[in-house]
């Protein structure tokens, strides 16, 4: 399922229109961003939680010459299946 067969899907379930659900759609993903920026964690009970990685600096090496890369830290998104969807998907 893609962005746009969600705003689909929230447009048949409901009475919005499909601006209206693309705009709810919006919505939800910019709060989600926002508390990632912030570094928050995300738990949506029954579903889903989101949580920050942090990786450290580490020396990498460029397949194609062989050369040692110094690879800078970064910040990632983690996703853990929450238990009923884990149960829901593996009926």
């Amino acid at each position: 399922m893609n962005k746009l067969e969600l705003i689909s899907a929230l447009k048949d379930r409901t009475t919005l229109t499909k601006a209206e659900a693309a705009e709810v759609v919006r919505i939800f993903f910019d709060a989600l961003s926002d508390a990632f920026v912030k570094g928050e964690r995300i738990e949506i009970r029954g579903f889903c939680s989101f949580h920050i990685k942090e990786y450290k600096s580490y020396m990498g090496r460029n397949p194609k010459t062989g050369d040692k890369v110094q690879i800078p830290p970064k910040r990632l998104p983690f996703f853990k299946c929450g238990k009923e969807l884990k149960e829901r998907v593996d009926y």
